[in-house]
Protein backbone atom coordinates (compact mmCIF):
# COMPACT_ATOMS: atom_id res chain seq x y z
CA UNK A 1 0.00 0.00 0.00
CA UNK A 2 2.76 2.15 1.06
CA UNK A 3 4.76 1.51 -2.16
CA UNK A 4 1.16 2.17 -4.51
CA UNK A 5 1.22 5.47 -2.55
CA UNK A 6 5.07 6.52 -3.14
CA UNK A 7 4.35 6.04 -6.64
CA UNK A 8 0.32 7.99 -6.86
CA UNK A 9 2.41 10.57 -5.04
CA UNK A 10 5.27 10.39 -7.57
CA UNK A 11 2.93 11.11 -10.60
CA UNK A 12 0.90 13.75 -8.93
CA UNK A 13 4.08 15.85 -8.48
CA UNK A 14 5.48 14.92 -11.53
CA UNK A 15 1.75 15.95 -13.12
CA UNK A 16 1.70 19.24 -11.19
CA UNK A 17 5.55 20.04 -12.16
CA UNK A 18 4.30 19.61 -16.28
CA UNK A 19 1.38 22.16 -15.41
CA UNK A 20 3.57 24.93 -14.08
CA UNK A 21 6.05 24.60 -16.99
CA UNK A 22 2.97 24.86 -19.52
CA UNK A 23 2.47 28.53 -20.08
CA UNK A 24 -1.08 29.10 -20.35
CA UNK A 25 -2.36 31.45 -23.00
CA UNK A 26 -2.70 34.68 -20.78
CA UNK A 27 0.75 34.14 -19.57
CA UNK A 28 2.27 34.22 -22.77
CA UNK A 29 0.42 36.95 -24.67
CA UNK A 30 1.59 38.98 -21.04
CA UNK A 31 5.26 37.72 -22.16
CA UNK A 32 4.63 38.32 -25.78
CA UNK A 33 4.24 41.58 -24.55
CA UNK A 34 6.69 42.81 -22.81
CA UNK A 35 8.93 41.00 -24.84
CA UNK A 36 7.95 43.45 -27.93
CA UNK A 37 8.62 46.33 -25.54
CA UNK A 38 12.30 45.06 -24.55
CA UNK A 39 12.90 44.28 -28.28
CA UNK A 40 11.82 47.92 -29.40
CA UNK A 41 13.82 49.53 -26.55
CA UNK A 42 16.94 47.07 -27.42
CA UNK A 43 16.88 48.91 -31.50
CA UNK A 44 17.11 51.96 -29.91
CA UNK A 45 20.05 51.46 -27.73
CA UNK A 46 17.82 51.99 -24.45
CA UNK A 47 19.43 49.00 -22.55
CA UNK A 48 18.24 50.00 -19.13
CA UNK A 49 15.01 50.05 -20.36
CA UNK A 50 15.18 47.12 -22.41
CA UNK A 51 16.38 44.93 -19.59
CA UNK A 52 13.37 46.33 -17.50
CA UNK A 53 10.73 45.26 -19.64
CA UNK A 54 12.29 41.92 -20.70
CA UNK A 55 12.83 41.00 -17.09
CA UNK A 56 8.94 41.63 -16.82
CA UNK A 57 8.79 39.09 -19.58
CA UNK A 58 10.97 36.55 -18.10
CA UNK A 59 8.30 36.42 -15.18
CA UNK A 60 5.84 35.21 -17.40
CA UNK A 61 8.34 32.82 -19.35
CA UNK A 62 11.28 32.05 -17.70
CA UNK A 63 12.33 29.40 -20.00
CA UNK A 64 11.66 30.66 -23.68
CA UNK A 65 14.93 30.84 -25.40
CA UNK A 66 14.01 33.82 -27.21
CA UNK A 67 13.41 36.15 -24.21
CA UNK A 68 16.76 34.66 -22.33
CA UNK A 69 18.45 35.92 -25.60
CA UNK A 70 16.83 39.32 -25.97
CA UNK A 71 18.32 39.54 -21.77
CA UNK A 72 21.56 38.69 -22.73
CA UNK A 73 21.54 41.55 -25.72
CA UNK A 74 20.23 43.80 -23.03
CA UNK A 75 23.00 42.89 -20.05
CA UNK A 76 25.49 43.06 -22.95
CA UNK A 77 24.58 46.65 -23.77
CA UNK A 78 24.58 47.62 -20.40
CA UNK A 79 28.54 46.37 -20.20
CA UNK A 80 27.09 43.56 -17.51
CA UNK A 81 29.10 40.26 -19.01
CA UNK A 82 28.66 37.85 -16.52
CA UNK A 83 24.38 38.04 -16.56
CA UNK A 84 24.89 38.64 -20.33
CA UNK A 85 26.74 34.76 -20.48
CA UNK A 86 24.13 33.13 -17.88
CA UNK A 87 21.03 34.37 -20.26
CA UNK A 88 23.12 33.18 -24.08
CA UNK A 89 23.75 30.07 -22.09
CA UNK A 90 20.30 29.43 -21.17
CA UNK A 91 18.95 29.88 -24.62
CA UNK A 92 20.82 28.05 -25.95
CA UNK A 93 20.78 25.21 -23.90
CA UNK A 94 16.58 25.18 -24.55
CA UNK A 95 17.67 25.70 -28.13
CA UNK A 96 20.43 23.87 -29.37
CA UNK A 97 20.46 25.50 -32.85
CA UNK A 98 20.05 28.83 -31.59
CA UNK A 99 22.77 30.45 -33.76
CA UNK A 100 22.01 33.77 -32.85
CA UNK A 101 22.60 33.05 -29.63
CA UNK A 102 25.94 30.86 -29.88
CA UNK A 103 27.13 33.61 -32.23
CA UNK A 104 26.50 36.47 -29.41
CA UNK A 105 28.08 33.92 -26.63
CA UNK A 106 31.30 33.51 -29.24
CA UNK A 107 31.26 37.82 -29.16
CA UNK A 108 31.02 37.77 -25.41
CA UNK A 109 34.07 35.09 -25.26
CA UNK A 110 36.21 37.45 -27.73
CA UNK A 111 35.15 40.51 -25.64
CA UNK A 112 37.70 38.60 -22.77
CA UNK A 113 40.03 37.38 -25.63
CA UNK A 114 39.08 33.72 -25.17
CA UNK A 115 39.42 33.29 -29.07
CA UNK A 116 39.56 29.34 -28.96
CA UNK A 117 36.29 29.35 -27.01
CA UNK A 118 35.12 32.33 -28.89
CA UNK A 119 35.16 29.92 -32.25
CA UNK A 120 33.63 27.08 -30.87
CA UNK A 121 30.47 28.78 -30.50
CA UNK A 122 30.74 30.30 -34.27
CA UNK A 123 31.07 27.20 -35.24
CA UNK A 124 27.96 25.98 -33.56
CA UNK A 125 26.37 28.90 -34.79
CA UNK A 126 27.17 28.07 -38.48
CA UNK A 127 26.01 23.82 -37.96
CA UNK A 128 22.84 25.17 -38.67
CA UNK A 129 22.00 25.47 -42.03
CA UNK A 130 18.57 27.14 -41.39
CA UNK A 131 20.83 30.23 -39.92
CA UNK A 132 19.57 33.06 -41.93
CA UNK A 133 22.66 35.52 -40.94
CA UNK A 134 25.94 33.09 -41.68
CA UNK A 135 28.29 35.83 -42.76
CA UNK A 136 28.25 37.28 -39.49
CA UNK A 137 29.16 34.27 -37.36
CA UNK A 138 32.11 33.90 -40.07
CA UNK A 139 33.36 37.36 -40.24
CA UNK A 140 33.14 37.14 -36.28
CA UNK A 141 35.41 33.57 -36.39
CA UNK A 142 37.52 35.52 -38.80
CA UNK A 143 38.42 37.76 -36.21
CA UNK A 144 39.41 35.65 -33.80
CA UNK A 145 41.66 33.45 -35.75
CA UNK A 146 43.19 36.72 -36.88
CA UNK A 147 43.67 36.89 -33.21
CA UNK A 148 45.23 33.90 -33.00
CA UNK A 149 48.07 34.55 -35.48
CA UNK A 150 45.94 31.92 -37.89
CA UNK A 151 46.32 34.16 -40.88
CA UNK A 152 45.40 31.19 -43.75
CA UNK A 153 42.32 30.37 -41.60
CA UNK A 154 41.18 34.34 -41.72
CA UNK A 155 41.42 34.67 -44.53
CA UNK A 156 39.30 31.74 -45.45
CA UNK A 157 36.93 32.59 -42.94
CA UNK A 158 36.69 36.28 -44.69
CA UNK A 159 36.03 34.71 -47.94
CA UNK A 160 33.46 32.90 -47.10
CA UNK A 161 31.88 35.86 -45.51
CA UNK A 162 32.14 37.87 -48.09
CA UNK A 163 29.74 35.32 -49.99
CA UNK A 164 27.35 34.35 -47.68
CA UNK A 165 27.02 38.69 -46.95
CA UNK A 166 24.31 38.74 -49.80
CA UNK A 167 23.32 42.16 -48.84
CA UNK A 168 26.84 43.63 -48.97
CA UNK A 169 25.79 45.06 -45.12
CA UNK A 170 29.43 43.43 -43.58
CA UNK A 171 31.54 43.79 -47.10
CA UNK A 172 33.28 47.21 -45.83
CA UNK A 173 34.37 45.51 -42.70
CA UNK A 174 34.84 42.24 -44.07
CA UNK A 175 37.41 44.07 -46.78
CA UNK A 176 39.21 45.84 -44.48
CA UNK A 177 40.08 43.00 -42.07
CA UNK A 178 41.31 41.05 -45.25
CA UNK A 179 43.65 44.06 -45.39
CA UNK A 180 44.96 43.74 -42.01
CA UNK A 181 45.70 39.81 -42.66
CA UNK A 182 47.86 41.50 -45.67
CA UNK A 183 49.18 43.65 -43.89
CA UNK A 184 50.75 41.19 -41.48
CA UNK A 185 51.96 39.23 -44.07
CA UNK A 186 53.94 42.20 -45.70
CA UNK A 187 52.15 42.31 -48.87
CA UNK A 188 51.12 45.97 -48.69
CA UNK A 189 50.23 46.29 -52.62
CA UNK A 190 46.91 43.32 -51.89
CA UNK A 191 45.87 45.54 -48.57
CA UNK A 192 46.27 48.77 -50.83
CA UNK A 193 43.23 47.04 -53.20
CA UNK A 194 40.81 45.84 -50.67
CA UNK A 195 41.43 48.96 -48.18
CA UNK A 196 40.65 51.27 -51.17
CA UNK A 197 37.25 48.78 -51.76
CA UNK A 198 36.53 49.21 -48.39
CA UNK A 199 36.72 53.43 -48.17
CA UNK A 200 34.61 53.34 -51.54
CA UNK A 201 32.26 51.29 -49.90
CA UNK A 202 31.68 53.13 -46.87
CA UNK A 203 33.71 56.45 -46.73
CA UNK A 204 33.64 56.91 -42.79
CA UNK A 205 35.27 53.84 -42.25
CA UNK A 206 37.86 55.92 -40.08
CA UNK A 207 40.45 53.17 -39.42
CA UNK A 208 40.17 51.78 -42.53
CA UNK A 209 41.52 54.96 -44.32
CA UNK A 210 43.83 55.60 -41.37
CA UNK A 211 46.05 51.68 -42.85
CA UNK A 212 45.48 52.78 -45.93
CA UNK A 213 47.22 55.79 -45.45
CA UNK A 214 50.04 53.78 -43.38
CA UNK A 215 50.42 51.75 -46.64
CA UNK A 216 50.44 54.51 -49.34
CA UNK A 217 53.32 55.91 -46.76
CA UNK A 218 55.44 52.73 -46.48
CA UNK A 219 54.89 51.86 -50.17
CA UNK A 220 56.69 55.39 -50.37
CA UNK A 221 53.38 56.65 -52.31
CA UNK A 222 53.93 59.76 -50.40
CA UNK A 223 51.02 62.07 -52.52
CA UNK A 224 47.96 59.27 -52.09
CA UNK A 225 49.30 58.82 -48.29
CA UNK A 226 48.83 62.98 -47.69
CA UNK A 227 45.59 62.82 -49.06
CA UNK A 228 44.01 59.65 -47.26
CA UNK A 229 46.08 61.05 -43.79
CA UNK A 230 43.85 64.55 -44.40
CA UNK A 231 40.94 62.25 -45.12
CA UNK A 232 41.07 61.10 -41.22
CA UNK A 233 41.52 64.30 -39.70
CA UNK A 234 38.65 65.50 -41.40
CA UNK A 235 36.69 62.70 -40.54
CA UNK A 236 37.91 62.63 -36.80
CA UNK A 237 39.93 65.41 -35.80
CA UNK A 238 40.01 64.98 -32.23
CA UNK A 239 40.26 61.32 -32.41
CA UNK A 240 43.69 58.85 -31.86
CA UNK A 241 43.45 57.70 -35.46
CA UNK A 242 43.57 61.91 -36.23
CA UNK A 243 46.27 62.53 -34.30
CA UNK A 244 48.93 59.71 -35.25
CA UNK A 245 47.71 60.98 -39.09
CA UNK A 246 48.50 64.77 -37.96
CA UNK A 247 52.11 63.18 -36.83
CA UNK A 248 52.91 61.33 -40.57
CA UNK A 249 51.65 64.66 -42.34
CA UNK A 250 54.33 66.92 -40.57
CA UNK A 251 56.75 63.62 -41.63
CA UNK A 252 55.66 64.26 -45.06
CA UNK A 253 55.76 68.36 -45.28
CA UNK A 254 59.34 67.91 -44.27
CA UNK A 255 60.53 65.64 -46.70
Amino acid sequence: MKTKCFVYLSLLIGWISLISCTLSPWHRDQADAYMKKGRALLEAGQYLGALTELLEADKYAPNDPEINYYLGLAYSGRGLTKPAMERMQKAVDLKKDYSEAHNHLGVLYMDMGQWEKAIACFDRALDNYLYSTPALALYNSGWAYYNLKNYDTALSRYHQALRQDRMRVLQPQIEKNIALVYIKRNDLVSAVDYLKRAVAQNANLLDAHFFLAECYYQLHDFQNAKKSFQQVVKLAPQSPFAQKAQEYLRMIESR
